[in-house]
């Protein structure tokens, strides 16, 4: 937190690489003895964990000790019946938010206008500490709003079933970041990605294709660095990225206010945030521009990162009759002259 001493711990790694693909050994100190590597296996390297988030060492060890799954885990084995118990569908439009300080990801899946969360799964490990990643080589996982197409699902190294985050986007790009291979993977070790247990992360790579195969053409995925209310973000006012985090804010307050995740675009190095439509409003509005132009906007494209900055939306048939209903009895409409 703001202020406190920054804590540090170093683990062993064997074959460390610059990639999230590393693995990390569990637990404080040098120990590669502990899991059974011998002195020309391991070579140390020293992984920042400050300020937050230091049961991470622990969940190593419990997935090391076999301690799985790990607490708070939805049951993966009862997958269909939550489905059915939530009201949604595999194969429905979806949203992936993580949150760093308390190492969770939840998916919201659509259900009518609003997406609803179906679980929040504890991450078992992320690298680094609050902030984005800047540098390939930093050791950090980033923070910002990435979006997921088909071709970011393919097996990766030794991960099969592991999702690319999309690191940098364009955002990331106009501040001169660098970096690759940012992932979700199985396990619970890594430098830079978000490890989650190979039994869940089959769970999310399952809905994240059946998403994509149900015509979802972007899964956007959101990354925090904590939940992003005033109050925890007042607590930070001191903190270098305390203006990238109020930016973040406005994408993390749109979605609780509509319940669908927002349009976000990428304008003169900086992201801005429109609130999302309601799907009956996005649905007449593809309906209006097969119409005029022959071809549908798909819901502007639910998920996707737009680079440019965005234009005044058209307004539909609904909005019209909605403020004229909103309007004084007596006011009149300005007409152009």
């Amino acid at each position: 937190m703001a202020g406190s001493k920054p804590r540090s711990w170093v683990f062993a790694a064997a074959t460390v690489g610059r990639r999230c693909a590393a693995g990390l050994a569990v637990g404080a100190g040098l120990v590669a003895g502990a899991l059974g590597l011998g002195a020309g296996d391991a070579h140390a390297i020293s992984i920042e964990l400050k300020d937050v988030a230091a049961d991470r060492i622990e969940r190593q060890r419990a997935f090391t000790d076999g301690r799985t799954p790990l607490p708070k885990t939805p049951d993966t084995a009862l997958f269909k019946e939550r489905l059915e118990a939530a009201g949604v569908k595999s194969g429905s439009p979806i949203l992936l938010r993580i949150f760093k300080e308390t190492s969770e990801l939840e998916i919201w899946i659509e259900k009518g206008d609003r997406f609803v969360l179906f679980a929040t799964y504890p991450i078992c490990h992320w690298s680094g500490t609050l902030g984005p990643k800047l540098r390939e080589g930093d050791k950090q996982t980033p923070e910002g709003f990435y979006s997921v197409s088909q071709k970011q699902l393919r097996r990766l190294g030794r991960w099969p079933r592991a999702i690319n985050l999309g690191f940098p986007n364009a955002y990331d790009r106009a501040l001169d970041r660098d970096g690759s291979y940012i992932l979700m993977h199985g396990g619970c070790s890594s430098v830079g990605c978000f490890a989650m247990t190979n039994t869940v992360m089959s769970e999310i790579h399952g809905l994240a294709t059946a998403a994509i195969q149900g015509g979802q053409r972007y899964v956007p995925v959101h990354v925090f660095p904590f939940r992003m209310t005033d109050a925890a973000l007042a607590a930070r006012s001191d903190s270098p990225w305390h203006g990238f985090w109020s930016m973040l804010q406005t994408g993390y307050t749109s979605f609780e206010r509509t319940g669908r995740p927002p349009r976000i675009s990428v304008c003169k190095g900086a992201y801005v945030v429109e609130d999302a439509r309601p799907k009956s409003l996005s649905a007449e509005r593809d309906t209006e521009d097969r119409r005029g132009r022959g071809k549908s906007r798909s819901g502007m494209m639910l998920g996707a990162l737009h680079v440019g900055c965005p234009d005044p939306p058209p307004v539909t048939t609904a909005e019209k009759t909605h403020a004229e209903a909103a309007m004084p009895p007596g006011a009149e409409t300005a007409k152009p002259r």
